[in-house]
């Protein structure tokens, strides 16, 4: 199951409030107001430019809008920094961001010139309007209707959009980096053009003038000329099945354990395997879970899947991948186990392969895995039953299914988790699990704890990147009694000291810092640093800010993100990437960790440098 479970929920960065009663900023509760995560890069309301590459998001039609959202967040379209933005956010946010832009009527900037000859002019506008009849492609007009301003809900309009981008976007199609629902009808009609009629579609199109009524057609002109998947709208999800007691508690705890973010590829079916896991010795494909006989685990009994949890071997005793933390699960109490199991024979069964790990050698051989597992792993004593709450709950879960220790234990020989949880990076992440031991004379109480994984923030702060999308995908659902279990125990740890006091940077820098942090960062985080409660977390008295890494404050800072979506803030704020030279971003975090009292080390430029 998660690899980056419970405790990578601390992996993020979480901002901190500092001590002392801040002044409140008023921030307009608005889905303009949360956009602006968005029009950093997109400009304006979504308006863009004809010049670049940023797409213009203002008066695009919302099923269009809400399907792309979809596709960036679940990895249908591939942008690192669009899928960092969205993954905490759920459906209902995703759809509230595609109605505010799709409501945006705004005029449109005049057309880049045209720069095709003659012939190429004829062949583009051909294709545009006629299609190749040859060649099996349709008119574009057919589905994007015939002002091409796109058809009400979900077909785009292709004017007023940057060359580079529409010739980026057919080039996803064909090689496979953007995909649509099934049938694919653009990857279909792309793959039927040859590859020079590709750039002079793109370079027609922008150098076209927007009719003086830009809004989508309410129809295509004729029937739809393919079979399209991305032209309508979804179906109706199926309605839930009754499952037993037993399974419905197994599905409780795979909740606990994230096991869908892991087994659950980026739009893929649920449990049916296939995600990449980034590991220091290669990439490891999650495994099938589905009760499918052949492809998946209909063939195992309850003792296969317990066996495989405390043990590490699968039911022909192969010794399994440590990717899979049964280094943790082996802590799991039988009854949970054989609820687990339960669960995932109710589930439909989806036949789909599991995919070969890509390995170097030696660690893709049995010998490799015999000898770490000798080294670095011995099976927990067998438990019967979990314990049902206080200290021993928090302990419990904290060590099994949430697997703290694969992420913010240190890890040792062969990259094996060590025991207590002082903090370590993220294999193959841009993000540090920070440490999880209270922090001499500044400990987190442990109610600020269970609001921050039950609800995305709380009095301190909000929950930031890998740590927004555990809190949206899991901690948001667990009990009241288990949040606070776990927040005990955490509080309950051994105490470290804080971090020493570093020297002053060079005021140059600092300076230099000040006035990005002005122009950049100030508006939401306030020029003191205490943010704006409920909307912006603050900077100042931040331990996230003063961590001795920097690897956190990297990742937010270029990627961006929101908050994540939860039953109790379904509308959060978000931060847009920030465009900064490598000099500027180490100035910008060197002030904010000299600033307002802060003595964490400076940043320097080769720091930066190397994050990218």
């Amino acid at each position: 199951m998660r690899m980056k479970g419970l405790l990578r929920l601390l992996a993020g960065l979480v901002l901190w409030q500092a001590t002392g009663a801040a002044l409140a900023r008023e921030v307009p509760d608005t889905m303009a107001q949360r956009a602006l995560a968005c029009t950093g890069c997109h400009g304006p309301q979504g308006r863009s430019s004809p010049e670049g590459y940023v797409p213009r998001l203002a008066g695009k039609p919302a099923g269009y809008l809400l399907a792309q959202l979809q596709a960036f967040r679940d990895g249908r379209r591939r942008h690192r920094t669009m899928a960092a933005l969205l993954q905490p956010l759920d459906d209902a946010m995703l759809a509230a961001l595609a109605q505010h832009f799709s409501g945006q009527s705004l005029p449109y900037p005049p057309p880049v010139a045209s720069t095709l000859v003659p012939a190429d002019t004829a062949r583009a506008r051909a294709l545009v309007t006629q299609g190749d009849a040859a060649r099996g492609v349709p008119a574009c007009v057919a589905c994007h209707g015939l002002t091409l301003t796109g058809v009400a809900s979900h077909v785009p309009g292709l004017l007023g959009l940057p060359a580079d981008y529409l010739l980026a976007q057919l080039g996803a199609w064909r090689n496979g980096q953007r995909q649509a629902r099934t049938p694919d009808c653009m990857a279909e009609v792309v793959h039927r053009l040859s590859p020079g009629d590709l750039p002079l579609v793109a370079r027609w199109l922008a150098a076209q003038p927007l009719p003086s009524r830009t809004a989508p057609a309410e129809r295509p002109p004729g029937d739809w000329p393919l079979a399209c998947g991305s032209a309508t709208p979804p179906g109706p999800k199926a309605a839930p099945v009754a499952v037993s007691a037993a399974a419905e508690r197994g599905a409780y705890l795979a909740k606990l354990g994230n096991c869908a973010g892991c087994h659950t590829a980026p739009g893929g079916a649920a449990m049916a395997g296939g995600r990449a896991i980034p590991t220091p010795y290669g990439v490891v494909y999650a495994s099938n879970l589905t009760p499918d006989p052949q492809t998946g685990i209909g063939r195992w009994s309850a003792d296969d899947l317990h066996r495989a949890m405390h043990e590490g071997r699968a039911p022909d005793g192969r010794r399994l991948l440590p990717a899979f933390p049964y280094t943790s699960f082996t802590h799991v109490a039988r009854a949970d186990n054989d609820a687990l199991y339960a669960w995932l024979r109710s589930l439909p069964p989806v036949v789909q392969r599991n995919r070969p790990h890509a390995l170097r050698f030696p660690y893709n051989t049995p010998l490799a895995m015999t000898a770490w597992q000798w080294l670095n792993f011995a099976p927990a004593p067998p438990l019967a039953q979990a314990p049902a709450s206080g200290p021993a709950r928090g302990a419990y879960l904290a060590r099994g299914l949430g697997h703290c220790g694969e992420c913010h234990a240190p890890r040792g020989r062969w990259s094996a988790p060590g025991r207590a949880l002082l903090g370590g990076d993220l294999p193959g992440q841009d993000w540090t699990a920070p440490s999880l031991h209270p922090v001499q004379g500044r400990p987190v109480p442990a109610a600020e704890t269970v609001a921050l994984l039950r609800t995305g923030r709380n009095a301190f702060g909000t929950a930031s990147g890998p740590m927004a999308e555990v809190v949206q995908a899991s901690t948001q659902h667990w009990t009241p009694a288990d949040l606070q279990a776990v927040a005990d125990h955490l509080l309950a740890l051994p105490a470290v000291a804080a971090p020493r006091a570093a020297a002053p940077a060079d005021p140059r820098v600092v300076n230099a810092g000040e006035r990005v942090y002005t122009r950049h960062c100030a508006d939401c985080h306030g020029a003191d640093g205490r943010g704006a409660p409920g909307a912006y977390p603050p900077l100042a008295g931040n331990p996230g800010v003063t961590q001795p890494g920097v690897r956190n404050l990297l990742a937010v800072l270029r990627h961006g993100g929101f908050g994540a979506a939860t039953r109790d803030h379904p509308l959060p704020y978000g931060m847009p990437p920030a465009e900064l030279s490598v000099e500027d971003t180490a100035a910008v975090l060197t002030y904010i960790r000299q600033a307002w009292g802060h003595r964490a080390g400076a940043v320097s430029a080769l720091v930066v440098q190397k994050s990218r």
